[in-house]
């Protein structure tokens, strides 16, 4: 008699308070003690949360009441981004317990499309931004708010939806999906683009890069997840179409250590796959609306490791999962 699969897991335990739609996440991993977790909310709020005592520390208040879309931490400083829909990134202090906004960008952007950050080389930190032009893509070096470059394709392939920016030896390079279903791989030193490669045949809502592996994963509104390979001419390739049972994903993540992939989905659920191979893994349900995010911790602590993710339900649920992996 064959054995029953394991049932999926229940979160560790559920975030509320947020009091409103639970947008996007980050986690910040100190050295010692479980990590920070910050959420980005559809009133405008970022809340800080303390795992420990499972309550929000403090909530930053800087974008009037306009959702907030993505938020990061600077690592090499002690500094705070958040991106909202009042067309500003904000830059925070977060030096000795300030909670202060240091620094704005204006990005002219009225769209979904988040914004990404790179730590390029220890010495300078490049953030790309949606801009007015509802294609363009501008990247700027963050300390000095020095505009590096301005991506616009050549073609018409809509609204910029989604973007991913990572180091490699010869410089940066970033790719962005579009509004049509397509790919652009950008060399961010050159300002070109590389590569072009249509996905999806709805708008790309999301994507990830795994830059050890050369092999990224998108989503749209259909009911398929696209893997794809950059090869050793730097041209993006279609690797694997993945079904998903239910259409919509919002969300991708690959974690750490390129061992899974998680994908936040309109029903609701987390779906965990294996990375490798995309084997379906497991479908965690907990939330009573779509969701629009999730997180991995990758705390250096193997049991300190969580999945966060975020729901238009206004709560945010933290699961334990494949730590043993």
């Amino acid at each position: 008699m064959m054995a029953r699969p394991r049932p999926p897991p229940d979160p560790v335990f559920t975030l509320r308070g947020s009091g409103a739609s639970v947008n996007t996440l980050h986690f910040h991993c100190a050295e010692a003690g479980l990590p920070l977790l910050y959420s980005g909310s559809g009133k405008g709020l970022v809340h800080v949360w303390n795992l420990n005592t499972r309550r929000a520390e403090s909530a930053l208040d800087g974008h009037g009441g306009a959702s907030v879309i993505w938020i990061s931490t600077v690592r090499s400083a002690n500094t705070f981004l958040s991106h909202g829909r009042d067309m500003q990134v904000r830059v925070w202090d977060l030096h000795e317990g300030r909670s202060t906004v240091a620094n704005s960008v204006h990005t002219g952007s009225v769209g979904f499309c988040q914004c990404c950050l790179l730590e390029a080389d220890g010495r300078r930190t490049l953030l790309a931004l949606p801009a007015e032009r509802m294609e363009e893509i501008k990247v700027m070096e963050l300390e000095s708010q020095t505009p590096t470059c301005s991506l616009i394709p050549d073609d018409k392939h809509g609204m910029l939806m989604c973007m991913k920016m990572w180091q490699t030896d010869a410089g940066p390079l970033l790719c962005a999906g579009y509004e049509d279903g397509s790919l652009i791989l950008w060399d961010v030193s050159y300002r070109r683009p590389l590569s072009c490669l249509k996905v999806h045949p709805e708008p790309v809502m999301c994507l990830d890069f795994d830059v050890g592996k050369q092999k990224g994963i998108s989503g749209s509104s259909d009911k398929n997840l696209c893997s794809w390979t950059l090869d050793g001419q730097q041209k993006l390739q279609i690797q694997d179409s993945v079904p998903l049972t239910n259409p919509g994903v919002s969300h991708l993540q690959i974690r750490g250590d390129g061992k899974i992939l998680a994908a936040a989905s309109w029903d609701g659920s987390v779906r965990i796959f294996s990375w490798k191979k995309m084997k379906p893994l497991a479908v965690l349900q907990h939330h009573k609306d779509m969701l629009h995010s999730v997180a991995f911790s990758n705390h250096p602590e193997p049991s300190k490791r969580l999945m966060a993710a975020g729901s238009k339900d206004q709560r945010i649920s933290l699961w334990s999962i494949y730590t043993e992996n």
